[in-house]
């Protein structure tokens, strides 16, 4: 991501009455263990956020492992694996099984990042799949807003 909204975002969530925001950085073996146990690889925009900000609210929920305490304890690996088992039998399933799921909106869609590290939403009503951002930086971009 570029140096400019990592210095926003650190302003933002280092702030000591934003502190329900930010998560712990996620270590190397909790990433390569969920990339194993995903089979996928991450992309570096996703890794270089949770390594410096775990999961984190940043406008919406980005999730990884150690959240802050405002999202929840549920991991992407949490996520992922609850997605790809409820559409398991639909036409998202084959895009699930290749991509991780990040954050969800406020009626439960799932927020994706697929193999081209563009990002999904997947609309569990009407069984669409729509482009909502080019990249990971892209989507903290578009939602990301100080207070």
């Amino acid at each position: 991501m570029n140096d400019a909204l990592m210095k926003r975002l650190k302003a933002f969530l280092l702030r000591e009455d934003n502190i329900t925001l930010l998560g712990s950085p996620a270590t190397e073996d909790e990433i390569a263990n969920a990339q194993q146990r995903l089979n996928v690889d991450f992309h570096d925009d996703y890794l270089q956020f949770i390594r410096t900000f775990g999961g984190a609210y940043v406008g919406l929920a980005v999730y990884a492992f150690s959240n802050g305490s405002s999202l929840g304890k549920e991991t992407v690996v949490d996520l992922t694996l609850r997605f790809r088992e409820q559409f398991q039998s639909s036409v998202f399933a084959e895009t699930l099984q290749t991509s991780y799921v990040i954050s969800m909106d406020g009626s439960g869609d799932p927020i994706f990042i697929d193999q081209a590290a563009q990002v999904f939403m997947y609309y569990h009503l009407t069984g669409e799949i729509k482009l909502i951002a080019a990249s990971f930086e892209s989507l903290i971009e578009n939602n990301f807003v100080e207070w």
